[in-house]
């Protein structure tokens, strides 16, 4: 399985969405806080340019926001993804 990377801040209801379905999908991921600001301008550069969080992560590819992680999975293609150890951008 290629490491999940997650942008989060803490007050933010679509992070806490997609990280519930990670878990409930068993997927171990990489939570990084951007509230403090250390690693925005990094989240930034990887979801080329995107500002909002969260910003999801899959190896090299960036799935998007919470949005774009459940639509992948209504559509049946988060776990093939998720399974991609040559998953890249």
């Amino acid at each position: 399985m290629p490491p999940v990377d997650i942008y989060t801040t803490q007050w933010c209801p679509y992070c806490q969405m997609a990280k519930a379905l990670l878990t409930r999908k068993g997927v171990p991921y990489n939570e990084i806080d951007v509230s403090r600001g250390d690693d925005r301008q990094t989240m930034i550069a990887r979801a080329n340019g995107r500002m909002t969080v969260p910003q999801i992560f899959i190896g090299k590819t960036h799935v998007g926001g919470s949005d774009d992680l459940h639509a992948l999975e209504r559509a049946g293609k988060l776990d093939a993804l998720l399974a991609d150890e040559g998953t890249t951008a």
